[in-house]
């Protein structure tokens, strides 16, 4: 087959149509004031991708979402009374001095203030996190909320969807907030029992072209949340799905989770009344004309605890990034250790300068990640970044035993942060995620004990360890990618 030449003149048209997609798309997406890495990636991918680039820019590439952050913003005021402003200032006093700072940093950059919680519980592995969930929903006396970002209709998640059934017969107040694709198999036949229960589900960021000219494809809540009766709250890595069942599977994940009460329970409750309202449209008044049940003022005795704690929230409606400034002014606080768990490291230029600059300065500085992960793409660009850490001095090691899903910092003896936020660009920029700091030992000792547990499972990454040609290629191209993970 003979294709027939282009003439001169079809030649310069098609190249000033070329030229002038470039510049459209270029300054489209200039004027979203990203990172300059992450812009100039989306510009080159565009244009070496004339067509596919366009439409997975149009699906994946970055949105504002101002509508999102005034939403928030306004079901956050209506969140707070006096009196709960004067029980936050008092526990806020608890914080460490040398930990004001981080305190000041935390509430600044996403508006919530330290709190205090009357216990703080580490719960390691996914059995024991769902034993305390269940417990704590079976004594839920007037509402169970929540919030997460995988949810799957197997043997656990069907379990759970029972229970609540049986509470929301019971008179208890149900609602379920899942992510649209997270969840995507959580069909209308699961559902329709909760449904007919008379439980209020609903989907966060569905995928679909709706009320959006674009659909909300890449900005996910990641954000894994529970509370029962605005007194008992939990958050972590923890997923609803036998995958992080040790009971029902042998590979399941390796995974923590937190549990607390007291009165910093009532910002995990208005985390998740402000994702509530942006789904669903529902202002909080609606529940409760008054907010008391959903944020009750609790007692003296099982209020203000003796455990600092702050929750943080990030998502993309904030700039500002919370949770990855917090957890650069937690290792540039480190003074003798800085023990990061993660499943997925993918840092940016400032987390990995905040992390080889603590060993350098003679801080114990450890990586634990996982040696098997779910993400070839993740785990190729994490490896790509193991010889410069190790040559500042940071120990990496690789979780030999199962999929390592934890998510943790632990910073000397007193600050440690657990949550949904893995240490890469998707978690600090784009998904909508939350972490509990906890000032002190509280938590700060049992994730000590928990790092060197995990340690006997995993192995050293040596400096000077074999590697095919083809092998650290794949992980340099995978770096590439690095601001687009």
């Amino acid at each position: 087959m003979i294709v027939p030449e282009l003439s001169q003149e079809w030649k310069t048209g098609l190249s000033l149509a070329w030229s002038g997609y470039i510049a459209v798309l270029s300054v489209w997406i200039v004027m979203q004031k990203r990172a300059p890495v992450s812009t100039m990636s989306w510009i080159l991918s565009l244009a070496l991708l004339p067509f596919a680039g366009f439409i997975i820019y149009y699906f994946l590439g970055p949105q504002r979402l101002k509508k999102q952050r005034l939403k928030r913003l306004r079901s956050r005021a209506n969140a707070q009374s006096p009196a709960d402003l004067a029980l936050l200032r008092d526990a806020a006093e608890q914080a460490p001095p040398a930990l004001r700072q981080m305190a000041a940093l935390g509430t600044a950059s996403c508006g919530l203030p330290v709190s205090s919680a009357t216990s703080a519980e580490l719960l390691s592995g996914g059995a024991r996190t769902f034993d305390a969930i269940f417990d704590a929903i079976r004594n839920a006396r007037d509402h169970v909320h929540l919030e997460y970002y995988i949810f799957e209709p197997d043997q656990i998640g069907t379990a759970l969807r029972d229970l609540l059934i049986e509470r929301a017969r019971e008179g208890v107040a149900v609602r379920l907030l899942l992510d649209a694709l997270g969840s995507k198999r959580v069909g209308r036949k699961f559902m329709a029992p909760m449904h007919a229960a008379g439980i209020h589900v609903a989907l966060f960021h569905e995928t679909r072209i709706g009320r959006r000219l674009r659909p909300v494809t890449n900005y996910r809540t990641h954000r894994k949340i529970v509370v029962c009766d605005g007194r008992v709250g939990f958050t972590g890595g923890v997923n609803i799905t036998d995958e992080e069942d040790s009971r029902t599977r042998e590979d399941a994940y390796h995974d923590v989770h937190l549990r607390i009460e007291g009165s910093a329970v009532r910002w995990l409750q208005t985390t998740f009344l402000e994702d509530w309202t942006y789904a669903t449209g529902e202002d909080p008044r609606q529940i409760d004309r008054t907010m008391a049940r959903l944020l009750p003022r609790l007692p003296a005795h099982e209020g203000v605890g003796e455990i600092p704690v702050q929750i943080v929230t990030s998502g993309p409606d904030n700039l500002l990034e919370p949770i990855h400034r917090m957890h650069l002014a937690a290792i540039q606080s480190s003074v003798h250790r800085a023990w990061l768990t993660t499943p997925y490291f993918v840092p940016g230029e400032p987390a990995l300068m905040a992390l080889t600059s603590a060993a350098l300065r003679g801080v114990d500085v450890q990586l634990l990640v996982p040696r098997r992960s779910d993400s070839l793409v993740v785990s190729a660009a994490a490896r790509s970044y193991y010889d410069e850490l190790i040559a500042a001095g940071v120990k990496v090691w690789e979780y030999k035993a199962r999929m390592l899903h934890s998510k943790t910092l632990v910073v000397d003896d007193n600050c440690a942060m657990i949550g949904t936020a893995n240490f890469d660009n998707r978690s600090f920029r784009l998904n909508f995620e939350v972490c509990a700091v906890i000032y002190g030992p509280a938590l700060a000792k049992p994730l000590v004990a928990q790092f060197v547990t995990d340690l006997r499972s995993a192995s050293p990454i040596r400096a000077l360890r074999r590697q095919s040609f083809l092998r650290r290629l794949g992980d340099s191209i995978a770096r590439l990618f690095s601001p687009l993970l």
